[in-house]
């Protein structure tokens, strides 16, 4: 859970522009730099550090001695980055998972090479040999990217709003500033001023397609075969696999559990896969909520059947109100039912901090959306129809969920989100299916995701098959 920020083509000196970059310092603690690029007008690079693949060679902006006109900035993890090492055989100079993103550029151009990264990430590589400015932000905006441009070409990029909104330049009317929308590139023509122009902006995921680097995958290719106990085992498979590529890590691992269906999925599968890879320590899960209440109950017994080393944190409700403003600044909305969502996320992300030495926690974001979770698809008036919806849904995670999830965790730094529900390949192959399967079935809803681990002993039947519940209502203590 890294940083970026960057300007091309700044009508102010860098001494007025990188306070703004300090404001997303609470997303790297490990390391900040700031850097210029020789030979082009007032255009730098921010980057915040949160160490998690190679701690000796990671800082940023990235450039490596093969490629000395390039430079990179990103945020993410590549999964895959090893798999593509091999795949082409790619001379690398550090362990980072980003240094793929250069080889592959160099190798394939800018769409190929967003095509082929398995991972979440928000990228921006710039080339000076060519005079380009690549954007790029991965499937479903797992990681956050806003953009800053004015009619005169002034580019300004960063992690978050805030980074972006005392940025000045010499234009009478305000710019706007937008999120980078999820699963796009866009490239910009780089003048020698500084200054820039949008010349392509283009889909290279799509959460409905199979993704260009499944092929590439340590799972085989699936059955088409649409008999149910296939389908079952397709979807076991691969979400075992969304969840074993995330264990990609320098640093320890724990898992949010708030006792429901997805969570628990999430952290059993984690502690299955950890003793298996043989982790040197026991997978830390963290629930939160009042006392006893059902939420924390049904983690607990989540904890003891999957044999986590467990933490329980409880708040008053004027503990919740404490942090009311602080959730609405580092969420940069007031949407209500997000704001609602994160006032326990932000606070169990705080006691994470502060009282363990966890750093990557895995979370269950994205299966509501994508298994049609919520209780009105019981009142969709078609298959279709719900089909049409979870995928609305997904494609508008990075405005809710999603980013709930990313700011109350970068709020406290020394945490990075981990959400292999939303793992692409995972995704592509549920959504696939025929629509019909993906409803809720009997009264219940995930009635397919339930009946895919029936009968494993994964978690308790209980909680398998567990209805939705809201975790708070905060309504009132934002009004």
């Amino acid at each position: 859970m890294c940083g970026i920020w960057a300007l091309f083509g700044s009508d102010e000196s860098m001494s007025v522009q990188c306070t703004c970059a300090m404001k997303i310092a609470h997303r790297g603690p490990d390391a900040f730099r700031f850097e210029n690029v020789n030979g082009f007008t007032n255009c730098w690079f921010g980057f915040h550090r949160l160490a998690i693949v190679d701690q000796l060679y990671g800082m940023q902006p990235l450039r490596i001695k093969k490629f000395p006109y390039m430079w990179l900035c990103y945020n993410g993890e590549i999964y895959n980055h090893q798999t593509l090492r091999k795949q082409f055989e790619f001379d690398c100079q550090t362990k980072m998972d980003g240094e793929i993103l250069l080889h592959l550029y160099d190798r394939f151009g800018i769409k190929k090479m967003a095509s082929l990264l398995d991972g979440v990430f928000a990228f921006i590589l710039l080339d000076t040999a060519n005079r380009k400015v690549h954007v790029g932000r991965d499937t479903y905006g797992v990681r956050p990217l806003f953009k800053l441009l004015t009619d005169d070409g002034f580019l300004a990029l960063c992690s978050e709003a805030k980074g972006l909104i005392d940025i000045t330049h010499g234009m009478g009317t305000p710019a706007s500033i937008v999120p980078f929308p999820p699963g796009h590139f866009e490239v910009f023509d780089l003048k020698p001023s500084g200054k820039v122009q949008s010349i392509q902006m283009e889909q290279f995921h799509c959460c409905r397609q199979q993704p260009s680097h499944a092929i590439y995958d340590t799972v085989e290719k699936l059955p088409i075969s649409l008999d149910e106990e296939l389908v079952k085992s397709n979807i076991r498979n691969l979400f075992e696999n969304a969840v074993r590529k995330r264990l990609m890590a320098h640093r320890r691992i724990g898992c949010l559990l708030s006792g429901g269906l997805d969570s628990s999925l999430v952290a059993a599968t984690l502690v299955k896969l950890a003793k298996e890879e043989k982790l040197p320590y026991p997978i830390q899960t963290f629930a939160i909520g009042s006392d006893d209440s059902p939420d924390i109950v049904a983690a607990r017994k989540v904890a003891t059947h999957i044999g986590s080393e467990h933490h329980e944190v409880t708040f008053t409700v004027e503990e919740g109100i404490e942090v009311v403003k602080d959730v609405i600044f580092h969420l940069e909305s007031y949407d209500i039912t997000t704001i609602r969502a994160s006032v326990g996320m932000y606070l169990i992300s705080k006691y994470i901090r502060q009282k363990t030495d966890s750093v990557v926690i895995f979370s269950g974001e994205g299966s509501d959306e994508l298994t049609q979770g919520y209780i009105y698809f019981h009142k969709a008036p078609t298959p279709k129809a719900a089909a049409e919806d979870s995928i609305r849904l997904m494609e508008e995670l990075y405005m809710f969920d999603v980013l709930r999830a990313d700011r109350t965790t970068a709020a406290h730094g020394y945490l990075e989100l981990r959400v292999p529900f939303l793992d692409h390949r995972f995704t592509a192959y549920y959504l696939s299916l025929p629509e019909e399967m993906r409803v809720p079935r009997d009264g219940v809803e995930k009635h397919l995701l339930r009946e895919s681990f029936k009968g494993l002993d994964l978690i308790p039947d209980e909680i398998l098959w567990r209805r939705k519940e809201a975790f708070i209502d905060v309504d009132a203590l934002i009004d």
